[in-house]
């Protein structure tokens, strides 16, 4: 099966565009720079509708090439979670770097309720043995 990538609508001329490809019944977000409040709330939406449209099952999302997580992001990152479920689909965040990591845990910051995974692959086998469905295998 082929990858559709939609990217996300943004609005004005600052708005950074995440593309969101479709494999299978998953969903991948992959997050290369750092995104503003706006970004981050329109991926939440934008992922709230393509799950019910696409009928999706797993979502990934990938901010490997992230060096910070700030507070609005964390909370963002789980709320696309939360909708996620509610809509059916389960979430897990991939790549979190090791000094990301650090930092989240020194400043109280938390993914409570999110499945975390080292890497694509791992998120794709852990989506494998949660979400069932015709998930994708990585490579």
């Amino acid at each position: 099966m082929g990858s559709r990538s939609t990217p996300t609508s943004g609005q004005g001329p600052d708005t950074v565009s995440v593309p969101i490809l479709k494999q299978a019944d998953v969903l991948i977000a992959s997050i290369q720079s750092a995104l503003s409040d706006q970004d981050l709330v329109q991926l939440r939406d934008d992922f709230a509708e393509k799950i019910g449209r696409f009928r999706t099952r797993g979502v990934i999302i990938d901010v490997t090439a992230l060096d910070v997580l700030d507070s609005f992001a964390t909370r963002t990152l789980r709320g696309i979670a939360y909708v996620s479920k509610l809509r059916g689909a389960t979430t897990v965040v991939v790549g979190i770097q090791p000094e990301v990591a650090f930092a989240m845990v020194q400043l109280g910051l938390t993914l409570d309720g999110v499945a975390t995974a080292l890497d694509l692959e791992e998120g794709l086998a852990y989506l494998r043995t949660t979400a069932g469905g015709s998930i994708p295998h990585a490579g």
